[in-house]
């Protein structure tokens, strides 16, 4: 059986709740430019219990280097101490990147973090398990999806009346553990499971 797997680091339940109400606020902003037929907005929100920061998509595994993986992740989880990251915007995201495809949380750069994220990288990538993914090999900055742009609506505003998402925030919190986690992909969006679960070092 095949699955669609990334690694990831979870929030906790106050920061979904938080990151709901700025949801809520930033779709106030697009209700001009809801469509009359569908009555949705040009952007398909996420889920609360959804929300994550990915370290690593994997893609598509077979049981067998799933549980590679599994292990992999818990091996390297039992290397780090727990850590903070601090999330400071909300922007369109990619940044740069135009039309803008997200509305995303971006977060500090953190060195606990991205020193994981390198480890992760090398460990999975240096273990023969056949996925269609490769190291990025790139400066990392983590980031949270808010939500993802409907193109063909969001095309439809004029580029002057688009609405402006750059808003300062302020929200930390502490990173105890790290998910391998499940992506399944439905008609609304994907809904993501959390298969296993391990604990940086105490």
């Amino acid at each position: 059986m095949r699955h669609r797997i990334f690694i990831a680091v979870n929030l906790s339940e106050d920061i979904k709740q938080k990151f709901r109400e700025y949801q809520d606020k930033i779709e106030e902003l697009f209700i001009p430019y809801r469509s009359e037929a569908s009555g949705s907005g040009p952007v398909r929100w996420t889920k609360p219990e959804n929300l994550h920061i990915t370290l690593i998509f994997l893609g598509y595994l077979e049981n067998e280097d799933l549980a590679k993986i599994c292990q992999i992740t818990k091996e390297v989880a039992s290397k780090h101490q727990p850590f903070s990251i601090s999330l400071n915007k909300i922007i369109y995201g990619p940044p740069k990147k135009m039309p803008p495809r997200m509305v995303w949380v971006e977060g500090e750069k953190s060195e606990e973090l991205g020193n994981l994220r390198k480890d992760l990288e090398t460990a999975v990538f240096s273990t023969p398990i056949k996925t269609s993914q490769e190291p990025e090999n790139r400066s990392y900055t983590p980031h949270i999806t808010l939500g993802r742009i409907r193109q063909w609506e969001f095309r439809r505003i004029d580029p002057e009346e688009r609405p402006q998402i750059d808003e300062d925030i302020s929200l930390n919190f502490e990173v105890n553990s790290i998910e391998v986690m499940e992506s399944q992909l439905e008609r609304d969006g994907p809904e993501y499971t959390i298969l296993e679960s391990f604990e940086l070092k105490t």
